[in-house]
């Protein structure tokens, strides 16, 4: 009778202890982040106004204006503990401390761009931890370099090169509205890159907060560290704060053009051609080929087109003599060519009308995301025959929405080794696909995200293989995700082995230095290499 007695007492005992700290990480979780916050940030920098939670009226628009995928855009959310749009380093460096301290999980974003929204959504308590309100850039012209904030777009960046120098660039992504810490950490991509590599091929140094909150850079960086960052990911190992650079050269006049051809002019035949030419053009060529639907309104007239954009780094005059030379199934006319400066480019690049302001660079989000959103990618070795790319026509037809970018390789990204950097989709490409599918309404989400999954298995024969590639910046949850609160090794190596093939081993050594408990983790980090 009496072992019965304790026995109930240490089940009492037990229950009350757990409810206890249930009702204690309810209710006193938030209250014990903020007090730390307040505590380890000094006077001169209070944190009070960069922090927003749930009871904050602005709290809403600070969470949309920095999302872009509709499907993983939920501001009523309440795993989600607080947003701490950083002012200065000390708030970053205050919130990776608390985080840890708390155990509470931290969401890094700069941009909002990642595709599958990482950067603002778990299913365990976390914070964001907004970095848009840290976008210093200078710029030194006598030494081509700049230091950048991860919270600055690329469109400011661009902006600022140019307001600098007629003549320097920097290579990577066309989209305006970039955040520069995630884009240059998963790779950079962008249309100088068969001539000047890709971003991560032109970073030289970085400010990072690691996981004890101190400000790694220069010496204490470390070169181990200054590697893997570039290009994999810089999520997996502390918040980057800053990126130093290199500019690049640029002509005063660089040519740019469009050219359309539908599948009744002979779409596939010029694509063939494109694909045996591309990668051997000289490497101030860049030619984008983008098979999409058109006439999506009229469904008796729905057909695929396959849009060439082009740049040149030198006039037209010696473009037309390349393209005549290796593609002359193009069609290319003169008036076809606009020549113009290398910011002026941006604007073609997303789209506008030739002549348009560049003051659309300076632009930020403000209003929640409007569509919903899928899209994947793969790396391409050796030509599609054309029977290949017939079969893909019928399935993208199916689609409302959809278009695919293939980008070429050759030049600069076949003279850097794949270990160079932790990106390592380098040479024996031809092409990189990304595939995109886009719509408006929810419940079209299943039909989309399926009709995906089917080109995406129509692809398989003709891309690279064992692993199938996939890009980094392209974020991807169908090759292999773990839960938000644990990372199982064996999985994370599945998604690990595509996006960063053989770097995949020497960056979980690099985490393991860095992040031994494995701290900074998601739903596709990298961990540790002895994590369970």
């Amino acid at each position: 009778m009496k072992e019965v007695v304790v026995l109930v007492y240490v089940l009492l005992l037990v229950l009350f202890v757990s409810v206890s700290n249930a009702k204690v990480t309810k209710t006193n979780i938030i209250e014990n982040f903020l007090q730390c916050l307040h505590n380890q940030t000094r006077s001169e920098n209070p944190i009070i106004e960069a922090v927003c939670t749930h009871d904050n009226s602005t709290f809403v628009s600070s969470y949309v204006s920095y999302t872009k995928n509709k499907r993983y855009s939920n501001p009523k959310d309440t795993k989600v503990i607080a947003i701490v749009a950083a002012k200065h380093e000390s708030h970053v460096q205050a919130t990776v401390v608390c985080a840890k301290s708390n155990r509470i999980q931290i969401r890094i974003r700069s941009g909002g761009h990642d595709y599958e929204g990482l950067s603002y959504i778990s299913s365990v308590p976390f914070v964001i931890l907004d970095m848009h309100d840290l976008r210093s850039i200078i710029i030194d012209v006598s030494k081509k370099q700049a230091w950048v904030n991860a919270g600055a777009t690329l469109g400011e960046l661009y902006t600022k090169i140019s307001k600098a120098s007629k003549t320097l660039a920097f290579p990577a992504g066309v989209c305006s509205t970039l955040g520069a810490g995630g884009h240059i950490s998963g790779g950079g991509y962008g249309n100088l890159m068969r001539k000047y590599g890709i971003s991560v091929d032109n970073v030289v140094d970085a400010r990072v907060v690691d996981v004890n909150g101190n400000i790694l850079t220069g010496a204490t960086l470390g070169d181990d560290l200054l590697w893997a960052i570039r290009g994999g990911g810089g999520g997996s190992f502390g918040v980057i704060l800053s990126w130093k650079i290199n500019l690049v050269d640029v002509p005063e006049t660089v040519t740019v053009f469009k050219v359309n051809k539908t599948l009744e002019k002979g779409a596939t035949d010029v694509l063939y051609k494109w694909q045996l030419v591309s990668s051997k053009l000289p490497q101030e060529f860049f030619l984008r080929a983008m098979p999409e639907l058109q006439n999506v309104a009229i469904p008796s007239k729905i057909t695929i087109a396959v849009v060439f954009y082009a740049q040149f780094l030198g006039p037209a005059k010696k473009l037309m003599e390349i393209i005549n030379k290796n593609l002359p199934e193009l069609g290319l006319k003169r008036e076809d060519c606009y020549e113009m400066s290398w910011i002026n480019t941006t604007t073609f690049w997303q789209n506008y009308p030739v002549g348009t302001s560049t003051s659309f660079l300076l632009d930020r989000p403000t209003d929640p995301p409007g569509a919903f959103f899928k899209s994947k990618s793969d790396y391409v070795k050796k030509p599609i025959p054309k029977e290949g790319m017939e079969k893909i026509w019928k399935i993208m037809l199916k689609f409302n929405n959809m278009f695919m970018q293939w980008n070429p390789y050759g030049g600069a990204m076949d003279k850097i080794p794949a270990n160079a950097t932790a990106f390592p989709h380098r040479n024996g490409n031809l092409y990189k696909i990304q595939y995109f599918a886009l719509w408006t309404d929810a419940n079209a989400t299943d039909a989309n995200v399926g009709l995906m999954k089917e080109i995406y298995e129509a692809m398989e024969p003709y891309v690279s293989s064992n692993p199938r590639g996939a890009f980094l910046n392209y974020r991807d949850m169908d090759i292999g995700s773990n839960p938000s609160g644990k990372t199982n090794v064996e999985e994370a190596k599945i998604y690990g082995s595509k996006y960063f093939l053989g770097n995949l081993k020497r960056l979980m050594q690099v985490k393991a230095k860095y992040d031994p408990e494995n701290f900074f983790r998601f739903e596709q980090s990298i961990p540790p290499i002895r994590a369970m």
